[in-house]
């Protein structure tokens, strides 16, 4: 984890280039070491002072790469020319980059018992690296995709949700808030079963209650 002071960063490891680019990009702007990433030297700063800029600002960007990724831009010697290289090799809208992606999506399932905040923060990286490759998503689509992510003991809800909209369009803020909002209201009421278990309980119960009724009312007859 690259550290300077309070501001920690997550070493990018090639993964999530979009998430990474803000933070670097963040980063170098607190530091007032922003202007190298333009490539262009401004009119009024000698040569010696841009070349320092230059490397003090290449330092901050390569040592917030894992050394995986590092390799691959060993020979760039700028800042200007390690950010254009991974752009090339992370952002570029490539084929195989958006069917990565595209995977990533449609098998990205919220796990029982997962946390809802960090399912939807996946979720939301997952977006927003497609819309980093031109692939963007109405806010239904998006909506839509949400709920559908979610597990079994989710799926009153999603019933529910899907009944009471009728033919008006879901928006994603209203279903991610929906879904927070019933996550806090499922902990402090202290729900622990998934609610597809309680439905399968209730049902066995209610067939064995069935039966023993049945053999009341056999017995009945017989006497």
């Amino acid at each position: 984890m690259a550290e300077d002071s309070k501001i920690k960063i997550d070493k990018f490891d090639g993964s999530d280039y979009g998430f990474w680019k803000m933070q670097i990009e963040d980063l170098l702007y607190q530091k007032s070491l922003h202007l190298p990433m333009s490539g262009e030297q401004p009119d009024d700063m000698y040569d010696e002072e841009w070349k320092l800029l230059d490397r003090q600002a290449l330092g901050v960007v390569r040592l917030s790469l894992a050394k995986s990724v590092a390799y691959n831009i060993v020979n760039e010697t700028t800042t200007y020319g390690v950010l254009k290289a991974l752009s090339n090799m992370y952002e570029k809208p490539s084929a195989s980059n958006k069917v990565f992606l595209i995977r990533q999506l449609v098998n990205t399932k919220m796990k029982e018992g997962m946390s809802v905040t960090a399912h939807i923060n996946e979720f939301n990286s997952i977006i927003s690296r497609l819309a980093s490759v031109e692939i963007k998503f109405e806010d239904e689509v998006q909506a839509l995709l949400l709920l559908s992510s979610l597990p079994d003991s989710w799926s009153g809800t999603v019933t529910a949700v899907s009944s009471a909209s009728g033919t008006t369009k879901l928006t994603f803020d209203s279903i991610r808030d929906l879904i927070v909002n019933e996550d806090i209201r499922r902990r402090s009421s202290g729900e622990t079963s998934n609610s597809s278990s309680l439905l399968h309980t209730e049902s066995r119960g209610r067939r064995n209650e069935r039966g023993h009724n049945r053999g009341r009312s056999k017995s009945r007859r017989r006497g």
